[in-house]
């Protein structure tokens, strides 16, 4: 048994959301300038290489984006860990607090989705918690914009439907979010679980290093990408250019009578960063 203290964990989470809102991933700003150097339409090329000036934020002090997201902490436990001095999530929370407080982030979140009243600390996240084997914790940091989190969407397919109703559901959604979630896009798609639960295979399927397929579904993975970039939504929806860079599959067992999808799009701004305490 090891024992960690309540403080580490907000120190921790503090320190990856600045980092998250500030530092682009080297997978995205390497895909990123990719895109770039292989485009041969010049207006995409120029936007493309705006968006990866824009990436190199960090050096001028300002976070990537002024949508700074809602805080978003996947976090792997090991069994053999003990907390002392608290509440897990409290620690999380204060975590998330005094990072949009200490990094000049924008306070986006509204403590009643009807009401409407801004928190004022960008609290609570959101926050999964899985346990896992060993006496560490892993922490993921995702801060989520919505101007591409709204363009996301779930179906409930039928178990007869095939990979191609996935690719087309999945294209289907960029298409109708056209400009809106700033492509080119990153994008998480789950299935399988639950409703809810292929929900949150595809906000994970984001935190995946773009490159890395699914051990059983890269072919999925690939056709999706394609047919995404296809739709012609292009660079910033102008119609030219790349539209995705990436696409992550998730999967998990499901129901026999069911074939929940889920689709998380994410901007060209994907930003996530982890550590392990």
């Amino acid at each position: 048994m090891r024992t960690i203290q309540i403080h580490e964990i907000t120190a921790a989470v503090r320190d990856l959301f600045i980092h998250a809102n500030y530092v682009l991933p080297c997978d995205v700003e390497q895909a990123l300038q990719s895109a770039g150097q292989n485009e041969t339409d010049p207006t995409a090329g120029t936007m493309l290489g705006i968006i990866c000036d824009n990436a190199l934020a960090a050096r001028n002090g300002v976070p990537i984006c002024q949508d700074t997201g809602m805080a978003v902490v996947f976090a792997e436990i090991g069994q053999d860990v003990h907390l002392e001095g608290g509440l897990f999530a409290d620690a999380v929370n204060e975590g998330v607090r005094m990072a949009y407080r200490d990094g000049y982030l924008r306070k986006s979140v509204v403590s009643d989705p009807l009401i409407r009243v801004n928190a004022g600390d960008n609290t609570p996240a959101v926050l999964y918690t899985e346990l896992v084997e060993g006496d560490k914790i892993t922490l993921h940091a995702l801060p989520k914009g919505f101007g591409s989190e709204n363009m996301s969407r779930q179906i409930m397919l039928n178990p007869t439907a095939s990979t191609e109703d996935i690719v087309a559901f999945v294209a289907e959604t960029v298409r109708v979010a056209g400009g809106n979630p700033c492509p080119p896009l990153v994008i998480g798609v789950g299935i399988g679980g639950t409703f809810d639960y292929s929900a949150v295979l595809a906000k994970k399927a984001l935190l995946r290093e773009i490159g890395a397929h699914h051990p059983t579904h890269a072919d999925l993975e690939q056709a999706i990408l394609a047919a995404v970039n296809q739709t012609g939504v292009g660079v910033q929806g102008l119609g030219k250019g790349v539209t995705a860079l990436w696409v992550s599959v998730e999967t998990y067992a499901t129901h026999i009578a069911g074939l929940p999808v889920a689709v998380n799009i994410s901007c060209h701004a994907t930003r996530h960063a982890s550590a392990v305490i």
